[in-house]
């Protein structure tokens, strides 16, 4: 799993101004399709996402209503198919209308970073000079702190609550972005199509939007893709630190939370929620690295 306070790794870059965008967008595609761990992982992510979006028809009941003489029903008891909480609530439920709020964590996030630091990266690599020292030096400072305590103290600073936690967890991804824009941009900007560009009398904004921009957002899409991954645990762990959602909300992070004091009484379904997370986390890395091991095609 790619880490913002690790150097991000240059992913591969294809010329599509020069060889047409089609074929190339085509070709990733098939070999997308012929890959058997990316049609696993995609429709892992298709059915966690569904379920999300359609809870309130999907779930069995309400994951609010509670019961303590149903507390800590066992998996596979009747009418509760993955038990109860601490608090007799069911687990499916909560765990259909948790994906809501923990899928938003993982995806929000990495959108506005993507936008953000994408176009920070990609100005900063194009234009150079100063202006590009300037940014990554900035950016270099915020790789000096870890991912995951930049994202507690500043979530710490803001205080609990799903908005500060989504300000923190794009803070937190922007610079891996920013550089991965402006590392590709660099390359991009040696090419000869974009010098013939340039002795044509293009402007800068007409040169980034219509040769530099097609050529970097394949890199710049599959990184954000592997930072999904990344978000989804960052911002379970600011709930399961009381940083993020607030009960009675249902949320991932937050249920481990709440379960942990039950984890010797009903172990299972303390970890139930633990793994809803490693497995929707992980489609989404596995499908990211399909996504760049196709990407690598010489069109």
């Amino acid at each position: 799993m790619t880490s913002p306070t690790a150097t991000p790794a240059i992913l591969p870059l294809n010329t599509i101004s020069c060889t047409g965008g089609r074929g190339y967008w085509r070709s990733v595609w098939q070999r997308l399709s012929r890959d058997p761990t990316a049609l696993v992982c995609a429709g892992i992510i298709i059915i966690v996402i569904g379920a999300a979006a359609f809870a309130p028809w999907v779930a069995p009941m309400s994951p609010y209503t509670s019961s303590m003489v149903h507390r800590l029903q066992a998996i596979g008891t009747s009418g509760h198919l993955l038990g109860t909480d601490e608090l007799g609530r069911d687990m499916l439920s909560r765990l259909i209308y948790g994906g809501r709020i923990s899928l938003a964590m993982g995806i929000l996030p990495v959108l506005t970073a993507t936008l953000a630091g994408g176009a920070i990266g990609i100005a900063a690599g194009y234009l150079g000079g100063r202006i590009n020292m300037l940014i990554m030096r900035v950016v270099d400072v915020f790789f000096a702190f870890p991912s995951v305590l930049l994202a507690v103290a500043m979530a710490g600073v803001l205080g609990a609550g799903v908005l500060n936690c989504l300000l923190s967890l794009t803070v937190v991804l922007t610079p891996a972005v920013t550089r991965v824009a402006e590392a590709s941009t660099a390359l991009v900007r040696k090419l000869d199509f974009i010098e013939a560009a340039r002795a044509t009398g293009a402007s800068t904004p007409r040169i980034i939007a219509g040769h530099v921009l097609s050529n970097v957002a394949g890199p710049i899409l599959t990184f954000a893709a592997s930072q999904i991954s990344l978000a989804i645990v960052l911002a379970s762990g600011l709930s399961f630190l009381g940083l993020g959602v607030s009960p009675p909300l249902a949320d991932w992070g937050l249920m481990l939370n709440t379960l942990r004091q039950s984890l010797f009484l009903a172990p299972v379904n303390a970890v139930v929620p633990g793994v809803a997370i490693l497995i929707t986390s992980v489609s989404f890395n596995l499908l990211s690295d399909c996504l760049r091991a196709a990407m690598d095609v010489r069109p």
